[in-house]
């Protein structure tokens, strides 16, 4: 699932290519995007971005809101529309653009986001359309709607625009009234916008918290440097999609820019050594999410430690063995055996 940072960059590359120009705001040969004529043909003025909301702002006080979830991704292009393919959801394109592509651009240009890693030459400028495939939601949002949105999400440490959602003291608040643990808060939309698995697990090695800690037992110092040093991370992340969250003191290699594999400290890293103290990183479920950890860093009890799901076991056996009762213990045994 794309983390605030892409969804940030996203906005800015639309922003970019569509914002000023009439669309066409085509629906896909599955018919599931059926309000698309709502803003069809109508001027883009910017597109935004809250958490993991993206907003494309149309005149009528309209919003094209997508939701890309776990298997959302773009494709973009020049030129005309190529024939559809897959479950595509939706097509943004310049009004006018259907015709043979402009000699400056040479050839037809395609690029999926998961396979954008900041090198592509190609402007934003220069992009034509962009097709939707497999988002959580893309539907047309009133005013009315799309305040309601905001109005239920947290802060973003990614905001540019002044108010609620650059202002972290609503999130501090309702952390600090909560029993639930700091790193299911940090993953709540509600409590602080943008946040992932990947950030919320490095945030908290970052920053030696012990991941099972009640919100209400968290340190407001602590939690207002969590926030100051999510932003600088999240700007990275926006420029090449690569979330790096190691210090260069910390690495093995001591290489600029972070060689593959010295990208996290704990983040899918379960069974092997921290870079920090050599212990052996954890994981285990919590709230839906794989949540990681090192224990000696984050200062884990052992009760807490023995949730963590065996070394060497698949996610698939580790869940089962987890489950209460006989039948779950026979079941986790004959995965493990496949």
């Amino acid at each position: 699932m794309p983390e605030g940072n892409e969804v940030h960059r996203w906005a800015a590359r639309h922003t970019a290519a569509f914002a000023g120009r009439k669309l066409n705001v085509l629906p896909g040969p599955n018919h599931r995007f059926k309000d698309a004529h709502l803003v069809d043909g109508k001027k883009l003025r910017r597109v935004h971005a809250v958490g993991k909301h993206l907003g494309y702002e149309f005149g009528d006080d309209l919003y094209l809101h997508i939701h890309l979830g776990r298997f959302g991704d773009f494709t973009e292009g020049c030129g005309p529309l190529p024939e559809p393919k897959g479950a595509l959801r939706s097509v943004l394109q310049r009004a006018g653009s259907g015709k043979a592509p402009r000699g400056a651009k040479g050839q037809p240009h395609n690029m999926r986001c998961y396979a954008d890693d900041g090198t592509q030459p190609f402007p934003a400028e220069d992009v034509d359309w962009c097709e939707l495939r497999g988002p959580t939601d893309c539907s047309v949002y009133d005013q009315a709607k799309w305040q309601a949105l905001l109005d239920r999400l947290g802060p973003d440490p990614l905001a540019h625009e002044p108010g609620d959602h650059d202002n972290p003291q609503r999130a501090y608040d309702a952390i600090l009234k909560s029993k639930k643990p700091i790193a299911e808060l940090l993953m709540d939309q509600q409590i602080i916008a943008g946040i992932g698995n990947i950030y919320r697990a490095e945030l908290l090695f970052r920053h030696r918290v012990n991941p099972f800690t009640p919100g209400e037992a968290m340190d407001a110092k602590t939690l207002k440097a969590v926030w100051k040093d999510s932003i600088p991370l999240l700007k990275e992340g926006m420029v090449d999609r690569r979330i790096v969250c190691t210090k260069r003191s910390d690495r093995p290699s001591r290489k600029e820019p972070a060689q593959r594999g010295e990208e996290h400290y704990v983040y899918r890293r379960h069974g092997k050594p921290c870079f920090v103290c050599g212990e052996m990183i954890l994981r285990r479920d919590l709230a839906g999410r794989t949540l990681y950890w090192c224990p000696k860093d984050q200062h884990t009890t052992a009760a807490e430690n023995e949730t963590a799901y065996a070394q060497g076991a698949s996610l698939r056996a580790s869940r089962e063995a987890a489950k209460p009762g006989a039948k779950a213990r026979k079941r986790a045994a004959a995965v493990l055996t496949d």
